[in-house]
């Protein structure tokens, strides 16, 4: 079986990226595209070889499509989300799901009560050394997890590449902490367990509409603090995580840079060790997905929706501090 998919929007930077993916896993084809601006649409569905649709209704009603990709701008989310779940399609979506809490909870709603597969594109809990964190923080390798920091940062403002129309807020809906600190914000929830409050910290440091630069410190239940870090601003900054506990720590700066060190480690070896052996690739969330869809499994393990509602909480509630200068309760 080949699952048709329809792509909706070219709006994101990771949606070419996305159509090529869907296309690598030789069990996904292309059928349709639709776009909330034709002139972006169009020759996109030409390049890819299939029939381009300028009304939505029109292309969820085709038979030709099981399945849908959603790269629109994150405040149409709601509305194309829903009218696809409602169309009995399946989605797969670019986080952030949607603008707030209670938007994501109608979307849930229509997803549910039409039974299609959900999957969010949270790829870094799948990487090695993410899970090499996880599986020694349930073990209880470092004791008392006390404090996590994860950086994702990189120079898309200041280095200009990123183009102009991802700052119009009336389409992205925020800037850096939304779109990057998006990641460690969902990994600090992976990592750390039920968030209990949130504080926001963010500015624009060289004029763009949406915030360049944001960090989140999270309290969560189990007493650790959680810090997300991000930036549209920095030059060379490695993608960062450190854990601390109070019987070891763990610290990774990308490029297999990583390295740890317990109670019992230190024992024998006094210097932090480089592990041997990692855990695989916990899989990518398309792979994961057009998988699900053929085999009628639900939404893969950790890409699900109450996943996706958690990270938009996050972020509602860290824009929210920022905005008001205070510290923010999460509640249910």
């Amino acid at each position: 079986m080949m699952l048709k998919v329809a792509m909706l929007s070219k709006w994101h930077v990771h949606a070419e990226g996305y159509a090529r993916d869907f296309l690598k896993t030789e069990k996904a084809e292309i059928t349709a595209v639709w776009d909330e601006k034709p002139e972006r649409g169009m020759p996109w569905a030409q390049s890819l070889g299939c029939d381009f649709e300028a009304d939505l209704d029109a292309l969820l009603a085709r038979d030709d499509v099981d399945a849908v990709c959603c790269c629109a701008p994150t405040t149409m989310h709601k509305d194309v989300l829903i009218r696809a779940a409602k169309a009995g399609k399946h989605i797969f979506t670019e986080k952030t799901l949607a603008c707030t809490v209670e938007e994501c909870r109608e979307i849930a709603k229509a997803v549910e009560e039409n039974g299609v597969t959900f999957t969010i594109s949270f790829p870094h809990k799948a990487w090695p050394a993410v899970r090499f964190a996880k599986k020694h923080i349930e073990n209880g390798d470092f004791g008392r997890v006390t404090n996590v920091r994860i950086r994702n940062a990189h120079n898309g403002v200041s280095g200009k590449w990123l183009p102009e129309y991802w700052f119009v807020k009336e389409d992205c809906a925020g800037g850096a902490m939304m779109d990057l600190g998006c990641h460690p914000m969902y990994l600090l929830a992976y990592l750390c367990g039920k968030p209990k409050k949130i504080t926001g910290i963010a500015n624009s440091v060289l004029g763009t509409p949406v915030d360049e630069n944001a960090i989140s410190v999270i309290e969560f239940e189990n007493g650790a603090i959680g810090v997300s870090e991000t930036s549209f601003l920095a030059f060379s900054s490695p993608y960062t995580i450190e854990v601390h506990g109070t019987e070891g720590i763990f610290l990774w700066r990308g490029n297999n840079d990583m390295k740890y060190k317990t109670v019992e480690t230190a024992k024998l070896n006094k210097d932090f060790i480089t592990p041997d052996v990692m855990p695989e690739d916990g899989g990518y969330p398309i792979n994961l997905f057009v998988d699900a869809c053929i085999n009628g499994t639900g939404s893969p393990d950790g890409l699900g929706m109450e996943d996706a509602i958690e990270l938009a909480c996050l972020l509602e509630n860290s824009y929210i501090s920022y905005e008001t200068g205070k510290t923010v309760e999460i509640k249910e």
